[in-house]
């Protein structure tokens, strides 16, 4: 797999070679429609990104200052300062801190505001509240909603406080400007915002990692940590680099995601293992069956794909089935300027292989997970603005 780069301004993303458009104002097409037609000619569909997992090629190339697009371990956080808190970081049905699945670096080339811009997406591991979240996202009032799956959208301005404004070097030496806060001592993933009460040194995100970490191994060490030494300050001044590893073993095999352009593949490749394992394989009703024809046909041209990326106003996701996608009216408006959501980017279900995520009725499973993002990609307010994913479950 290709893993070359071009670069925008000096600083380019794969994900980011098809955002360089104008969305206009008009609200985008109703998904619902059963009258679409899906196999519509190959020249009137806007161009697609396919996002594909590999190993990285070496320890740094997934660093915070390299803009990385990665799925599973820890994320490499774009602002390393101004993390969600509160209850951002767990899920709304069992509670329990969530796990991060993947992000994607897709900057806009027409937005000063968006010149570095990543896409953060979590999940709670447990099929059980993935199921209830399905239930849960039919609501048409999002403020009662609860979600096992969040998205985050951060986005920096080329100048800015962590980055250097000229373009990263890709050979091991760049280093982040300004600090980071700490994260969970267990997990890795969220701010560490409460402190051991004993050491004064170990950082959590929730209770809940505070307890497991101590009772698994921190009780051990805890009062033979020097007390001496400097207390944990809410801001780190280590590099992402110098950070200390999580403790658990949690996380999802970690992954960088290479692009290629689907044009680029033949129609007639075959399918993979990771296709034939990850997909559901049979389907009873005759408009379900006719779209995962469509859906199979599609995606055999590269069958290990994990994500599709078009930000095209006529983009829209392509659907494993025809029941269960969302009208107009289910895609809540953004939370921050109120203005309308469009469809970006869909991870399919072959990402689960790559997890090793064991097949049987327990485990997390999905058909397609689509993310909708604010139209305008709205700057001010928090740092990370919380978007939208709409669930799709395999029959």
């Amino acid at each position: 797999m290709s893993k070359e780069l071009v670069i925008r301004n000096e600083h380019e993303n794969p994900l980011a070679k098809f955002t360089d458009i104008q969305i206009d104002d008009e609200e985008f097409d109703d998904e619902d429609d059963d009258d679409e037609d899906e196999e519509e000619d190959e020249q009137e569909q806007p161009p697609v990104t396919l996002g594909f997992v590999e190993k990285p090629e070496h320890e740094w190339s997934l660093f915070r200052q390299l803009f990385p697009s990665k799925a599973g371990g820890t994320p490499a956080w774009l602002d390393p300062i101004n993390l969600p808190l509160g209850d951002s970081c767990l899920c709304e049905i069992c509670g329990e801190p969530l796990r991060f699945l993947l992000q994607a670096y897709a900057p806009l080339t027409d937005k000063d505001s968006a010149f570095h811009r990543t896409l953060f997406v979590f999940m709670c591991p447990s099929m059980s509240c993935l199921r209830q979240d399905q239930h849960e996202q039919w609501k048409h009032h999002p403020e009662k909603r609860s979600r096992s799956i969040k998205v985050f959208r951060c986005q920096l301005p080329r100048n800015n406080q962590f980055y250097s404004s000229e373009a990263p070097k890709y050979n091991g030496t760049d280093k982040p400007l300004g600090a980071a806060a700490p994260l969970c001592g267990w997990c890795g993933t969220w701010k560490g915002d409460k402190v051991c009460g004993n050491c004064k040194k170990a950082r959590y995100c929730s209770k809940r990692h505070q307890a497991i970490h101590w009772s698994s191994a921190h009780k051990s060490v805890c009062r033979s940590i020097d007390l001496t030494l400097p207390s944990s300050n809410s801001v780190s001044t280590n590099s992402s680099e110098d950070l200390p590893k999580a403790a658990s073993n949690v996380t999802w095999p970690e992954y960088e995601i290479v692009n290629e352009d689907e044009s680029d593949f033949d129609m007639e490749i075959s399918k993979s293992d990771a296709y034939g394992k990850a997909l559901p394989t049979q389907n009873e009703d005759e408009g379900d069956a006719k779209s995962w024809a469509y859906f199979r046909k599609r995606t055999a041209r590269a069958p290990d794909q994990v994500l599709r990326y078009s930000r095209y106003e006529t983009a829209k996701p392509l659907w494993p089935m025809l029941s269960g996608r969302p009208s107009n009216v289910d895609i809540p408006k953004c939370t921050s300027c109120g203005g309308h959501r469009v469809f970006e980017f869909q991870i399919l279900p072959q990402l689960l292989y790559y997890f090793d995520v064991k097949n049987d009725s327990n485990s997390l499973d999905w058909a397609t997970i689509v993310v909708y993002t604010c139209e305008a990609s709205c700057n001010g307010g928090l740092a990370y603005k919380e978007e939208f994913a709409w669930v799709q479950h395999p029959v």
